[in-house]
């Protein structure tokens, strides 16, 4: 892998980073990594890393780039009040128009070959939603996304396959929204959604006290799955 740090221009002009991974083939599909709400840190860069293993050229874009740059934190009781105090600032309109940016960036990459799909984690899994709904994206896997009850009324836009995982014992995200997301996408064949048992919220990161190797697994397997479906490279 070759991880380094890239720039993408804004819809609006602006201009913000990112971290890229590139894979050892010339020509690859592309995902956009979504961070959680501590920025694109450690954790969120290792799996990026872990997606151009997998053969996919991946990029995780500065989400709060607008309010503060580079913001990275990690998860002690004090990270954990730093980082919820973005989310309030943060503009959801605009943050899909980066997540397209961000696309478009993967697009013109002489690397890529043009599909690209998108991964998101906590906060990030909100938004890897709501790109589905808005964008072109082929693909999306929304991990454990806090608030996608609150814009379930935008299911009906999301064209292409897309998956949610949760964690059973989650208390951020309770069943009734698991539920409700079940209900707008229960005639899609193409949307699944994924409960994890004993799993708690951010089961996926290595570096949280919830971390769920099992689950984690399971629902990376599955995610990959996704990707090879929609836009390869073959299993």
């Amino acid at each position: 892998m070759n991880g380094r740090n890239a720039s993408i221009i804004a819809s609006d002009g602006g201009k913000f980073s990112g971290y890229l991974s590139l894979p050892k083939t010339a020509k690859a599909p592309g995902v956009v990594i979504i961070q959680e709400i501590f920025g694109v840190n450690d954790h969120i860069r290792e799996v990026v890393d872990e997606y151009a293993g997998d053969g996919y050229i991946a990029l995780a874009p500065d989400m709060f780039w607008r309010i503060e740059p580079n913001v990275q934190l990690g998860y002690t009781p004090d990270d954990v009040q730093k980082a919820r105090a973005y989310r309030p600032k943060f503009n959801i309109d605009l943050g899909v128009r980066d997540i397209e940016a961000t696309m478009k960036t993967l697009r013109s990459m002489p690397e890529c070959d043009g599909r690209v799909a998108v991964i998101g984690y906590c906060f990030g899994g909100l938004m890897a939603y709501l790109t589905a709904a808005r964008t072109d994206v082929a693909a999306a896997s929304c991990y454990y996304g806090g608030g996608i009850d609150t814009f379930i009324g935008e299911a009906k836009a999301v064209k292409c396959p897309i998956q949610f995982h949760f964690g059973a014992t989650d208390a951020a995200i309770p069943p009734e929204v698991w539920d409700k997301v079940r209900g707008a996408f229960e005639s899609r064949k193409d949307a699944e959604v994924y409960v994890y048992d004993g799993a708690q919220h951010g089961f996926n990161c290595t570096r949280r006290a919830s971390f769920h190797p099992e689950a984690s697994q399971l629902a990376r397997s599955r995610t990959l799955d996704l990707l090879h479906r929609t836009i390869g490279p073959a299993a």
